[in-house]
């Protein structure tokens, strides 16, 4: 049993930064290259989708001085990684609330999904500026009746498959608001590692976990 969609919750920025004598930003730096890797290590252990958890509505707490750093280096990495993953077949969609982000970070979101919308190699969900619950809050406000899959049709993404596999590193072990209608029959795997280091092993890891359970839907084993 292969896990062929994905969610990860990439958490160990800031504890990584600190255990190398880094300034904050430069561990989100360093976590953006891990993103990097692990959509390209993706790709090669057949992977079709992979959600990745950006930006959350509650980051907005966070010091201004983070928060516009983060902003700057989003804008920055769509500019410069986009036209990569577009070579290599992968489509690009932005999961979330659009209301608080500057038109120019918008306009390099639309560019981005524009340009990679054809490609059916993977698709990498960016889920910024996102949160579980107001995905479901927003979803009802569009919702008028039909049951569960009609209910779904009004998420950010309809198309998105629910993930088979969650994964979340740092040790934590929590969602944290993160694709709760999408997860709730997802097999969940924590890594210790700080998100900067996580590497290829580490997903093959998870993904091995993963094959070696059973899934059984809120049924009983036969």
């Amino acid at each position: 049993m292969a896990a062929r969609y994905v969610a990860i919750i990439m958490d160990g920025n800031a504890r990584w930064a600190a255990e190398h004598g880094l300034p904050l930003l430069e561990g989100h730096r360093e976590g953006a290259q891990a993103l990097k890797r692990t959509v390209r290590n993706a790709v090669e252990l057949d992977v079709l989708e992979l959600t990745a958890y950006a930006f959350s509505t509650e980051n907005w707490t966070r010091p201004r001085a983070e928060v516009e750093g983060l902003m700057a280096m989003f804008a920055e990495l769509i500019e410069s990684e986009t036209p990569e993953l577009d070579e290599e077949g992968v489509r690009m969609r932005f999961v979330g609330r659009r209301d608080g982000i500057s038109d120019d970070l918008l306009r390099r979101m639309d560019w981005a999904e524009e340009t990679t919308r054809r490609n059916d190699r993977m698709t990498l969900f960016v889920a910024f500026n996102y949160g579980g619950r107001a995905e479901i809050v927003d979803a009802a406000e569009l919702y008028s009746g039909g049951g569960e899959e009609a209910f779904a049709r009004c998420l950010y993404a309809p198309e998105m498959h629910d993930p088979d596999l969650l994964i979340r590193t740092s040790g934590e072990r929590r969602l944290s608001n993160y694709l709760l209608w999408q997860c709730a029959y997802s097999e969940l795997v924590f890594s210790e590692m700080l998100w900067p280091d996580f590497d290829k092993a580490e997903l093959a890891a998870a993904l091995d976990e993963y094959a070696a359970r059973e899934r059984r839907y809120g049924a009983r084993a036969g």
